[in-house]
């Protein structure tokens, strides 16, 4: 379903229609070089300059450095590291991440889009053999390249975190280093966008589906107490949980591009039963979603390469589709600059009209704020339908809106532009008793 946003709303510092357009040959020229170090697992050599994982991210450290270089110094590289033993690497392996860091103004606040650099085969221990794991995730990480070289070009208040991570395969490793380490320094982290799996548009059985990207996000929070899970259903806010917020603000970016590629808001954390990087940030407390196509093609993952009964397994190049790439890649990098160009969601969001045919609706200042945004559903609604824009207050009524059969919420309305880049909406709670 389509979140219908203002266009004006949603501008950022560079006006889409400026921006670079993503470069379907800058893709597959990353996807190919990743590709081309023949494995790309975890336990594989470290050291080897033209095999192995060690070899890939030394080049996806340098490309971070050259994107760097090319604006002045505005990309640092940095590398996490920490050694891991479970049942995956019963040994240890030392896991690496690969960060390029784009300094905003603000320096508290993070946005995080990152993609998994690690490949593996049928036997998630086997080492050695060809795992080329092109769409699995050679395409995530191609796509963090790509954003990084066009946002390089434009500033913005929050630092954004592009990221390689190691060890998904093994256990979301690489993304549980980099969400502790975030915990431990103090980041505020207003969106993390998990890009794994993104390059294909055909899937299982020759099904194509080129025409939209799914978006797992969680409902309630994992993070989140009993207590406070049971007041997220009292209130009925399942669908409105920070993640959940950003998926729809998201959705709202895409509408607003041309082409009229779609995002699938699909709600719930990810796939049926399967996990990705987001995970261990949605642990933490921060907002996180995933991108994956639309139609997976399950004989190109986690696949030996061979032919059975001229059937084709194997995770290589020839079953991308590099369009369809660099369509997910600028619905990424127009929704990075808007949530790095607006200020921080709202905190403190609530309403009281108990008994009342009005509503109340409060929040907390939010800094660099130059206006805010009260939005309004009716309960049997999934879209927010109204809004009122409000300057210099953080209450106002709303007349002749019962609590009882709406839904609120509240975004922050940064001063740039002509109407300025919106945060995500904070869903409004029960204001405490007086």
């Amino acid at each position: 379903m389509r979140h219908i946003l203002s266009l004006a709303a949603l501008l950022t510092t560079t006006p889409v229609a400026a921006r670079e357009v993503p470069s379907t040959e800058r893709l597959r020229g990353s996807v190919e070089k990743l590709v081309s170090y023949g494995t790309r697992h975890s336990a594989s050599s470290a050291t080897d300059p033209v095999r192995g994982i060690g070899a890939a991210r030394d080049w996806v450290a340098r490309e971070f450095a050259t994107i760097g270089q090319g604006c002045g110094g505005c990309i640092t590289v940095e590398r996490l590291s920490r050694r891991f033993v479970n049942a995956r690497a019963p040994g240890g392996v030392v896991i690496e991440d690969v960060l390029g860091m784009q300094r905003g103004t603000d320096p508290n606040r993070y946005i995080i889009v990152g993609a998994h650099i690690d490949s593996r085969v049928s036997d998630v221990m086997d080492t050695t053999s060809d795992a080329p794991g092109a769409n699995d995730d050679a395409s995530g990480v191609a796509l963090v390249l790509e954003a990084a070289r066009i946002l390089s070009k434009e500033k913005f208040v929050a630092t954004i975190v592009y990221v390689a991570f190691s060890g998904e395969e093994q256990g979301l490793l690489g993304a549980t280093l980099l969400a502790q380490t975030a915990k431990a320094r103090g980041w505020q982290i207003d969106a993390m966008l998990n890009n794994d799996i993104v390059g294909n548009s055909v899937g299982q059985n020759g099904l194509r589906v080129a025409d939209r990207v799914r978006l797992f996000s969680e409902g309630i929070r994992v993070s989140e107490s009993l207590a406070e899970a049971t007041e997220r259903r009292a209130i009925g806010g399942e669908d409105d949980g920070p993640s959940r917020a950003l998926a729809k603000a998201i959705d709202g970016v895409a509408d607003t591009l041309p082409g009229r590629f779609d995002v699938f808001v699909d709600r719930r954390p990810d796939r049926f039963g399967r996990g990705g990087d987001h995970e261990p940030f949605l642990r933490e407390g921060y907002p996180a979603v995933r991108f994956t196509v639309g139609a997976e093609n399950w004989d190109r993952q986690h696949q030996n390469l061979r032919t059975e009964n001229g059937r084709v397994y194997g995770d290589t190049i020839e079953g991308m589709d590099f369009t369809y790439l660099a369509k997910v890649t600028a619905i990424n990098v127009a929704a990075i600059a808007r949530l790095a160009t607006a200020p921080s969601a709202p905190a403190g969001v609530t309403v009281s009209g108990e008994l009342s045919r009005d509503t109340t609706v409060s929040w907390q200042a939010v800094p660099g704020a130059a206006r805010y945004k009260i939005r309004w559903r009716r309960n049997d609604k999934a879209d927010w339908s109204d809004e009122r824009v409000v300057t210099g207050a953080t209450e106002a009524m709303l007349k002749e809106v019962s609590v009882d059969d709406h839904y609120f919420g509240v975004a922050a309305v940064g001063a740039d532009g002509a109407d300025g880049a919106e945060s995500i909406v904070s869903f409004a709670g029960r204001a405490a008793r007086r």
